[in-house]
Parts: structure tokens; sequence; C-alpha cells
């Protein structure tokens, strides 16, 4: 896994806040995967539990860097800053991705078939989408976003919202993103397409978190999935 600046080709950024139950085993999984010519780069917003210590005393080759700021938004623009390579992949610290569905992520990008992929729920299927009325609230509110943005850019994309992706890092830098918390993503996909970007999903299951308790609150954040959804669907 460890590369030297010259070899680097994807970067792997976990933005991370007290996930110390769950991260080893994602970083883990990931190098069982075997990514070649990659670097793990971790993004820690202000842990209390112990996360970067645990990752620290478990791994050597890991990047960590502390986030000045709050939010996963915050995290991922920093963590792309931080990149070496020109493939970005972000992946949840909770364990609710699969690490070995990497590959399917990045090799589009590589073969120039995509500038964007997302690993779609709605494709690969979710376990934190089913099952009680906060979860359902949160599905209907994603297939609103989603349809919106299908029609409005003339798609048919199945997930806006998913954080497992991967993106070309001087799009990333060149989209200009400005939220701070988890509308980051739907924020990068209305932009992409306002720019042409080309977005391509594969199905990738979405797992309940391995430990520890969602930073998402829907009575919090509906709001603001909303209001940006429409900011976002007309302004670049």
């Amino acid at each position: 896994m460890k590369a030297s600046d010259e070899e680097v080709k994807v970067s792997i950024v976990i933005p991370t806040k007290n996930e110390a139950l769950s991260v080893c085993d994602v970083i883990q999984s990931i190098y069982e995967s075997n990514i070649p010519n990659s670097e793990i780069i971790l993004v820690d917003g202000h842990s209390t539990d112990g996360t970067v210590d645990k990752v620290k005393i478990t791994f050597d080759h890991v990047r960590i860097v502390l986030q000045e700021d709050e939010g996963k938004g915050n995290g991922m623009r920093l963590g792309a800053e931080q990149a070496r390579g020109n493939i970005l992949i972000f992946i949840d610290a909770d364990g609710s991705h699969d690490p070995s569905d990497i590959i399917k992520l990045y090799q589009p990008i590589q073969n120039n078939e995509a500038d964007m992929v997302v690993g779609s729920r709605g494709r690969g299927g979710s376990d934190e989408l089913h099952g009680d009325i906060t979860k359902f609230l949160r599905m209907t509110g994603s297939d609103f976003i989603g349809l919106l943005g299908n029609y409005r850019f003339n798609v048919r994309l199945t997930d806006y919202q998913n954080g497992f992706r991967a993106i070309k890092k001087n799009i990333f830098l060149k989209l200009n993103l400005k939220e701070k918390h988890t509308t980051i993503e739907q924020e990068m996909g209305f932009k992409a397409l306002h720019y042409g970007y080309r977005i391509k999903e594969i199905p990738s299951h979405e797992y309940a978190r391995k430990a520890g308790e969602s930073k998402i609150s829907l009575r919090r954040v509906w709001f603001r999935y909303i209001y940006t959804a429409i900011l976002y669907l007309f302004k670049k």
C-alpha cells in the first residue's frame, strides 16, 4: 500500500469523527483489497474517543490529517488538498461501505469512461434506508432530490448522496465545493452535471454501521438537504 509520491495514483480519503470502534476494520479491509499505487488519508474532525491514537498504533502508513474546522464536507476538502493521487476515493469510517468495491469505483475513471463514479445504493441495496420511519423518510427524501436532479439535467442516476465515490482530483478542486457537512455529496453531483462532467454509478451495498451512532440527525439536516438541492440545481 505504501507508495512514493511519483507512484501514487489513488488517494483513499476517510473522514472520521469518533469512529474508534470501526475505523481500523475499514482500513484493514482496504489493505486486504490490494489497491495498487494508493495511499490512505484519515481526516479527523476532532474525535474525542481515541480514533486517531488507535489508528496511529495499529497502522504505520496511514497519513493522518487533523481538521481545524468542523464537518464532513470540510474534511473531504482537506483530504483532497492533501492527496498525492490524481483519483480520489471517499469512503466512510463506520464500516457501511465495502472496500472491495474501490477498484470498481476508480476503473471507469482510469479507462476514461467517467469523471466521477458513485457507489449506488439504489442499484446495490442498503441496510440503512429501510426498517423504520426515520430510514423511510431518509430514503423518500433522497429519492425526491434524485428525481429533481435527474429531470433538471436529463440523466437517470439513482444515488446523489452516498459518500462512497471516486472522482478525479482536479475536477473535485474545480467544483469549488462549499458545503461543510454531508450535503457536500449532492452538491458535488449537481455541480459536476452543471459543468458537463460524466457521472457513472456502480452497484454497491450499504451495510449497517458496525458500531457507534450515526452523526446525521434527520431532524436537524432535512431542511439543509432540500435548500441545497434547490440551490445547486440552478447554481454552479
